[in-house]
């Protein structure tokens, strides 16, 4: 029926359908950005009919849309900047998109208690698995989140009530909603071999005492590292417009070499694009 004129601004972007899957590098690298187009999202819409899945012999529904990792990743992107207001849910043909309930987030907070195919397949011929590539997105989205209430000074009471919503349901399952560890199978040598690997570590515990102690994140462009900064008078508004930047981790420089990013020393943190050395 052609396009809306008064939508000419509006761009949207559709899970697979907006990911080239023609080659595999190219894919992976646009699975990797959905942190980015979820958070950045003014709304966000979930189609998840009952449908059969056209390789294995299953149905695909709301159900199983929850139960994967990637899109409970995708839903905690969006919500933890933005709230659940602007989340609809669509199940059925005729059925109308409905919003989603306020605490509809509570479930897709578990982000790392989803399925992986990665996991599934034993992460045979895969350098990492997909749980390492969330660590950055989620700690720097949860750093706005406890920036947010932890500078609110009055403001917006609905909007800093949405934000310490998610706090607190984080708070009271912060071991299982960001693990320290996983344990990864992976196959070498034609050998499988299950280990532990660092996830998150102490990362939200740093995140949370850097924030108290009155420090904030900045972007450094011509070193493309971070600096840190003073508190601001600015703090993530749920349904607001205007965001804070995301994903930036307090630390004292990065380095491309070997694909690492390095500060003075510390804990070291294995991840699908490098490491990460922690002071």
């Amino acid at each position: 029926n052609g396009w809306d004129e008064s939508l000419k601004d509006v761009f949207v972007w559709a899970d697979y359908s907006s990911i080239p899957q023609a080659n595999p590098s190219t894919q992976n690298l646009a699975i990797r950005s959905l942190a980015a187009y979820a958070s950045s999202s003014t709304y966000f819409v979930i189609i998840a009919p009952d449908t059969p899945h056209a390789d294995l012999d299953d149905t695909c529904d709301l159900g199983t849309y929850q139960r994967r990792m990637w899109c409970r990743a995708e839903q905690v992107c969006h919500s933890m900047r933005n709230g659940t207001e602007g989340m609809y849910l669509g199940v059925g043909k005729e059925a109308p998109l409905v919003p989603v309930q306020s605490d509809f987030f509570a479930d897709s907070l578990h982000v790392f208690n989803g399925e992986l195919t990665c996991c599934r397949l034993e992460h045979k011929g895969m350098g990492a698995c997909d749980r390492q590539s969330l660590v950055m997105p989620l700690l720097g989205l949860y750093g706005e989140l406890y920036r947010a209430s932890h500078e609110a000074n009055g403001g917006n009471a609905d909007a800093l009530a949405s934000v310490n919503a998610f706090l607190n349901e984080i708070e009271k399952h912060q071991e299982e909603v960001f693990p320290r560890t996983f344990k990864r199978t992976m196959w070498r040598k034609n050998r499988k071999v299950t280990e532990d690997v660092m996830l998150f570590g102490d990362l939200i515990d740093r995140m949370k005492a850097r924030i108290s102690s009155g420090v904030g994140f900045a972007i450094d462009v011509e070193k493309t590292g971070t600096l840190s900064t003073k508190a601001s008078d600015s703090f993530v508004r749920h349904g607001a417009s205007d965001f804070l930047r995301h994903g930036v981790v307090h630390g004292s420089g990065v380095t491309h070499e070997s694909n690492s990013v390095s500060g003075s020393g510390g804990v070291q943190i294995e991840m699908a694009v490098g490491t990460l050395v922690e002071s």
